[in-house]
């Protein structure tokens, strides 16, 4: 298995669960949800809108390095949109967009054979370069990365009273069960 064979499939899983977890804040306070792109966890973290664009980001950014191609122009979008989400959070129903084309795009790759020892310099933007194996920035870096904002994702939303549980995190986990298995109560 490639490291993209292992990160894709996990981002498009995580990707629908955020996807539904807003959909669940929509229906928990319909009147609220453009207001919960603002909430926080704490002062010098980023609100949710920023998180969610983050995630969005990272699996694109993920992918494309590890596919040794360049970032698609949605990837700098996402950050920008979420560098400016103190002044400009926008509402729920664009975060939804944003994750529907992640999903899209992650969806139309072709596969690519990536050599596990292949090397990525991993270059963040306050100078610093990470010279990695491919095997090492996915597990290292970009799930990492990606599992990062998504919990931060659904730690707002669980602040905010939103009704998440386990079984909002780990859905995709249904399809794996023995039959006969399920508690019934």
């Amino acid at each position: 298995m490639t490291p993209t064979d292992l990160l894709a499939p996990t981002y498009l899983q995580m990707l629908a669960a955020l996807a539904n977890w807003l959909a669940k804040a929509e229906q928990h306070a319909p009147a609220q949800t453009d207001a919960l792109m603002s909430a926080r966890l704490a002062p010098d973290m980023f609100p949710l809108s920023t998180q969610i664009r983050f995630t969005c980001a990272q699996a694109l950014e993920g992918l494309s390095r590890l596919r040794g191609e360049p970032f698609p122009p949605m990837r700098d979008e996402l950050l920008a949109e979420g560098r400016g989400a103190q002044d400009n959070p926008g509402s729920l129903a664009d975060a939804k967009v944003r994750i529907d084309q992640t999903l899209a795009l992650i969806t139309a790759l072709s596969p690519v054979d990536t050599p596990a020892d292949g090397a990525i310099a991993h270059d963040i933007p306050n100078g610093m370069v990470f010279d990695l194996t491919v095997d090492q920035f996915a597990r290292d870096w970009a799930l990492g990365q990606f599992y990062f904002h998504l919990m931060a994702a659904y730690a707002i939303l669980r602040q905010q009273g939103v009704p998440l549980g386990k079984v909002d995190y780990v859905a995709h986990m249904f399809q794996y069960i023995r039959p006969g298995t399920m508690p019934t109560a």
